[in-house]
């Protein structure tokens, strides 16, 4: 059964830099076929879709409140999904958690079809 571990969150300043991961489990799930998603929920919001990449190739969506700052990308050598996130801001806190949509008809960001979610990482920007 496939699982996801988002790492890498923190604690960090305005401005900063931190890299999120997303490895899945078993270690030879083939994530580069899925499209994968990198969402987020700050503490009294809704969920957020921040970024995705797809699964038949490398196309991304971002959403505006990340244009610039953000980038998605894919190792699929150990399978494992990057979130790079750059110019923290205070209001980019929230947890952080990558999913998969494991139905082929999801080509670009998860649809809540047959989804797979992490258990989430934390990221606290202060100002």
């Amino acid at each position: 059964q496939l699982q996801l571990a988002e790492s890498g969150g923190g604690p960090v300043q305005t401005g900063g830099s931190l890299m999120l991961s997303c490895a899945a489990s078993p270690s030879g799930f083939p994530l580069d076929h899925y499209a994968t998603g990198w969402f987020r929920q700050a503490p009294g919001k809704e969920r957020e879709r921040v970024l995705c990449i797809g699964g038949s190739d490398d196309s991304t969506f971002s959403a505006d409140s990340v244009k610039g700052r953000f980038a998605v990308s894919r190792n699929s050598a150990n399978n494992i999904v990057y979130l790079q996130m750059n110019s923290l801001r205070p209001e980019d806190t929230g947890v952080y958690y990558c999913a998969v949509d494991l139905d082929a008809r999801a080509t670009l960001c998860p649809r809540g079809l047959i989804e797979v979610w992490g258990q989430g990482t934390l990221v606290t920007v202060s100002s």
